[in-house]
């Protein structure tokens, strides 16, 4: 099945090329500072430069103003910019309009009512990440291991090609893909054995199960 799959906040070299070799299609670093996968510049920078080509650098940021991107981009050579925050439609068009790169917005899903927002934002966005809503109070608007109903998402189509996040490991993410329609994938703690420590054996196992 020719599922394209995101491997999230990643930190370590080791699994760059272990996400690689598995065959992953984008590969996140994430420039949330309290986030347990958080990168300062010159990691992410050190990061990036060995990824292989014809993988995309996704850069996860939240609610960032156009100084941090500014300073994010001229420092990381990034392929796409991920908004996990609150950014309304029109921030989302304006960074893709003054930055020049595709932009991915998370909209987090509880209920049916939430994926009116997909529809909203994907008029603006290339990509949509249908994310788990994060518990309330929690610290991270991504990244909780949280999944939801994945049925919620059976036969829907939208303006932009969509991508499901949210609970997603080896054991169950082939139930997610064939309940929800999902050409796209990403994971983060799911392929973790603590938080922010990636595992090779986990990654490689997503990916199988994922085009399983």
């Amino acid at each position: 099945m020719d599922i394209r799959i995101k491997i999230c906040g990643l930190r370590e070299a080791d699994h760059v090329a272990a996400a690689a070799k598995a065959g992953a299609n984008y590969l996140g670093l994430v420039f949330f500072p309290r986030s347990p996968r958080f990168l300062t510049l010159l990691q992410a920078q050190k990061l990036a430069l060995v990824v292989p080509a014809g993988i995309a650098k996704v850069g996860l940021v939240v609610d960032a103003d156009d100084t941090t991107l500014d300073a994010l981009l001229a420092e990381v050579p990034l392929d796409m910019l991920q908004l996990h925050g609150r950014e309304s439609v029109a921030r989302v068009a304006e960074v893709r309009s003054r930055y020049g790169l595709p932009v991915m917005k998370a909209i987090g899903v509880a209920t049916e009512a939430d994926l009116a927002l997909v529809a909203e934002y994907g008029r603006v966005a290339d990509q949509i990440l249908v994310d788990a809503k994060p518990p309330a109070g929690a610290d991270l608007p991504g990244g909780n291991g949280r999944a939801f109903d994945w049925t919620l998402l059976s036969r829907r189509r939208w303006p932009c090609p969509w991508m499901l996040a949210g609970g997603l490991t080896p054991a169950n993410v082939a139930e997610a893909i064939y309940l929800t329609g999902a050409k796209q994938v990403d994971v983060s703690s799911g392929v973790e054995i603590a938080p922010g420590v990636k595992d090779a054996g986990l990654i490689a196992d997503f990916i199988a199960a994922a085009r399983a």
